[in-house]
């Protein structure tokens, strides 16, 4: 459809280059809606559409500006003048580790040895500034730095793992990962193990919730939805 064949629409009509593509799309849609509206088909890169699930990285660039942006495609709207590129592929060190392997009462440098590169970090805030979640990714490099898992754990609780933090860093710090090694000794050894979660794994294993699960999976379309709008919701505390 050309740009003279477009329908009328409610909504003010915003000019944007989607792949090279010059496209007019309704104002407020978001890049991802965009990119459907203007007949691109998506086939990866697009996950839970609710900025959870982090897989909707895209670059952008606004006319007259030098600035290539990262920002997820789901919760970013469009823009007269944007101009939008796929994220292209960006291999990270992932370290491969068994923490039930390493004396986590003793190791000072679990992170550093994992990832050597974090000495590279000068501190540029770039992977700060990349941040959807507008997480202080920096400062959690700062502290994975002197091995302060339960820091890194606190600082990138909220990370959705997009990896728009490495895409962007001069160092090559794949600051997400390091992240989630953070988290995952901290919890391993300095959260003491929940008792509830146990009696549910315990309670799952021995079969009780198997009926219900079936019950579940037998019901049509109308009655989950019924069932998820009677749902008792706990108040926040």
């Amino acid at each position: 459809m050309s740009l003279s064949e477009l329908p009328d629409l409610p909504s003010p009509l915003v000019t944007i280059h989607i792949l090279g593509r010059l496209v007019q799309v309704p104002e407020g849609l978001t890049l991802m809606k965009a990119m459907e509206y203007a007949g691109f088909r998506l086939v990866h890169g697009v996950g839970c559409r609710g900025g959870f699930c982090g897989s909707c990285g895209i670059l952008y660039r606004m006319a007259d500006d030098y600035k290539l942006r990262p920002a997820l495609a789901c919760q970013t709207t469009v823009a007269e003048g944007m101009y939008l590129a796929r994220m292209p592929f960006v291999p990270t060190n992932r370290a491969h580790h068994d923490l039930t392997q390493v004396n986590l009462a003793t190791t000072t440098t679990l992170l550093a040895s994992r990832y050597p590169e974090l000495a590279r970090c000068v501190a540029c805030n770039t992977c700060t500034k990349a941040c959807p979640q507008e997480l202080q990714v920096m400062d959690y490099v700062q502290f994975a730095l002197r091995d302060d898992w339960a820091e890194v754990t606190r600082e990138s609780f909220d990370c959705i793992q997009c990896g728009l933090c490495a895409l962007r860093c001069p160092a090559d710090i794949a600051q997400f990962q390091v992240a989630q090694l953070a988290r995952r000794a901290h919890a391993l050894h300095n959260v003491a193990p929940s008792p509830q979660l146990a009696a549910r794994v315990a309670s799952i294993k021995a079969g009780e919730h198997r009926p219900e699960l079936e019950r579940l999976l037998d019901m049509d379309v109308d009655g989950l939805r019924a069932l998820h709008a009677a749902r008792e919701i706990e108040e926040a505390s």
